[in-house]
């Protein structure tokens, strides 16, 4: 895959934001380079840390394939998606966590997917890595997208879906063209809340501008996230459900509830029966973690319904709080700060 491939190559774009990750961004840059189809470049985005910022622009200031941006927007993941857009040369920008490696053919499933020209975005499959070293026994497969990993539920191999999930995905670039790009205020900021779909809103609007538009999940193109010891804790468990509410009322209010909840009522109503069914089988059997599993299942729903509530409470109250830009809106600021 070069930049003379059909679809003039992959960007992948990597948006960074601590130094305590650094050992993790350049794992996840290594394993970029390590692609069996080649990226035509890497872009490092970094989310307002000057020191971050300068210490990669030294670490990559001799590579031809890697390029260090600050982020142009906003402080969060949003803008610093946009950012890295914004930049790009590639007819198709990935994007991958600053805390995850891809396997060696990730981006050749990704841009097989491309040869139909109706394809306008290609997720994979995230597995998680365990900082204890394997799953804690009450958490639930059901409920992976706590830790930015694919949960039981999704559908497997290459399949057609409502939105892909943002720290392993591709979009074909005039997808942004089409319908703008991520929308800030409703993303992840560092650690704040709430903290996600903001690509789930993204393809939403996609598909109403291209209602054409095709989006695909591989789950051949691979990547595995790093889970540290604090999201193994049921106490994040519980907070990230929360915040997963509150940030899926904000995208019921601009789309509406029929598109922006058609795959949440799916899962609600089959996928998260079964696994407490399986959870109350394993603890009649003696299995260990079968009640624990089944509780933080109810447990995931109540407190994600409550989020959800309350988000819907505020969003009625004060309206959407969140924008779309447009992607020639950004500009980027290359190695240091804004020029």
């Amino acid at each position: 895959m070069s930049a003379h491939a059909p679809h003039g190559g992959v960007s992948v774009v990597i948006c960074v934001y601590t130094e305590d990750r650094w050992e993790d961004i350049l794992a996840a840059v290594s394993s970029v380079r390590a692609q069996s189809a080649p990226a035509l470049e890497t872009l490092l985005v970094v989310d307002h840390n000057p020191a971050l910022l300068e210490r990669l622009g030294k670490e990559f200031k001799e590579s031809d394939d890697v390029r260090v941006l600050a982020n142009a927007g906003p402080r969060g993941l949003s803008a610093g998606r946009n950012t890295g857009i914004a930049v790009s040369r590639g007819g198709i920008i990935a994007f991958l966590d600053d805390d995850a490696v891809a396997e060696r053919d990730w981006l050749r499933h990704f841009a097989a997917g491309y040869e139909d020209p109706l394809v306008m975005a290609v997720g994979g499959r995230t597995e998680p890595i365990w900082a204890s070293g394997r799953r804690p026994a009450w958490f639930p497969e059901e409920f992976d997208w706590v830790v930015g990993c694919t949960y039981k539920g999704l559908p497997r191999g290459k399949v057609r879906v409502r939105n892909v999930l943002g720290g392993n995905a591709s979009f074909r670039r005039s997808a942004f063209d089409a319908a703008g790009g991520f929308a800030t205020g409703i993303g992840r900021d560092g650690d704040k809340r709430p903290l996600g779909c903001e690509e789930t809103e993204l393809c939403i609007r996609l598909t109403r501008a291209r209602p054409d538009a095709v989006l695909l999940i591989d789950d051949r193109a691979v990547i595995h996230h790093r889970v540290p010891a604090g999201r193994e804790r049921f106490a994040y468990f519980r907070t990230r459900a929360y915040a997963e509410g509150l940030s899926k009322a904000l995208v019921a209010q601009s789309v509406g509830a029929d598109k922006g909840l058609e795959s949440e009522r799916r899962y609600a109503t089959r996928v998260l029966p079964a696994g407490v069914a399986r959870g109350v089988r394993d603890f009649v059997l003696a299995r260990p973690g079968g009640a624990g599993r089944a509780g933080a299942i109810v447990a995931g729903v109540l407190t994600t319904a409550g989020g959800y509530a309350l988000g819907s409470f505020r969003a009625r109250r004060m309206g959407a709080t969140f924008s779309v830009v447009e992607i020639g809106d950004a500009r980027a600021a290359e190695g240091g700060g804004p020029s």
